[in-house]
């Protein structure tokens, strides 16, 4: 199993759950108001290491009452959290309207998420110079993060990158990129092609491969998923039919599952298997890092289908 890190965000999620999303200018009641810890960093990270992979944050949270809630959340995770530093001022906090359909809208305030430094992660990476394999998001200052992959880079580890909050990254930077994790509307942004089903999924891999990273994953929500290299394989991946509660962290718990199976040596197909099998369980849950399966509940949701 290789040592995995995950160099990203941590954050409380405030969550309302109301029976529909408003429109612009209009007050609604909501049904009830939820503190989960998230981040999609923190969130991956948790997954990871659910799935069975020793696992690092690096990361920040603020000196405010948050701060012991987000550590211990981590902890009981089994995640190490020696490189999660504490910044003055606020947590990353993270405001989230869920409807009953299950469909979210999420408003980021990042806090000591924007306060973690080039010189932070240099200075954490050194601590663990065994770590193989750095999960990477865009929820910390974009210099922070494009410094951190290249550094990386040299040091030999496996890169995933999940661009989200959706942004375009340099060529220079995708080329550094192991596995391009996105999901539809990110695949588009960043590659230009309206994503819609599994043809156009590969269309835009096919343009993101161009650019450089070595793998890519298009994850496309009850459509499952299209996985493609540079040597031209094409994997797609159903999803799992569930009722959805909660789709909040089903992305990052693919990440972080996908990351640990394949760290683990399970292959392609088994590990977006797995993935996916993870995503659907999280989206049957309300919340963020509660919501995440263990090890063991994949094994049985998977026996079971």
């Amino acid at each position: 199993m290789k040592k995995i890190a995950v160099i990203g965000s941590i954050n409380m999620d405030i969550v309302n759950q109301v029976d529909r999303h408003p429109h612009p200018g209009e007050t609604i009641h909501g049904r009830q108001t939820l503190y989960s810890p998230g981040g999609k960093g923190a969130n991956q990270a948790v997954a990871a290491s659910r799935a069975g992979a020793e696992v690092i944050m690096i990361g920040a949270v603020g000196e405010d009452p948050f701060q012991t809630t987000l550590f211990e959340a981590l902890h009981t995770a089994g995640i190490s959290t020696g490189s999660v530093l504490t910044k003055s001022g606020s947590s990353g906090l993270a405001f989230i309207t869920v409807s009953m359909d299950g469909e979210n809208s999420i408003i980021l305030s990042e806090g000591a998420n924007g306060k973690l430094t080039s010189h932070d992660v240099d200075q954490q990476l050194l601590a663990h110079p065994d770590t193989q394999a750095i999960l990477f998001q865009n929820e910390i200052p974009w210099e922070t993060t494009i410094h951190a992959i290249l550094e990386t880079k040299r040091m030999g580890c496996t890169i995933y990158l999940n661009p989200a909050p959706a942004r375009v990254f340099p060529d220079e930077i995708l080329a550094c990129v192991d596995v391009l994790i996105l999901n539809e509307f990110e695949a588009e942004l960043m590659s230009g092609v309206h994503v819609s089903n599994a043809n156009s999924a590969i269309e835009a891999a096919n343009r993101l491969l161009k650019r450089g990273s070595s793998e890519i994953i298009i994850t496309m929500g009850a459509e499952g998923s299209i996985y493609k290299n540079q040597e031209g394989l094409i994997l797609p991946s159903p999803a799992f039919l569930v009722q959805a509660v909660d789709t909040t962290a089903a992305g990052d718990t693919f990440i972080g599952t996908y990351a640990a199976s394949r760290g683990s040596g399970l292959t392609v197909e088994d590990s977006l298997r797995r993935a996916s099998a993870a995503a659907a369980l999280t989206v049957t849950r309300a919340g963020a890092q509660g919501s995440i399966p263990t090890k063991a509940e994949v094994n049985q949701f998977l026996s079971q289908q």
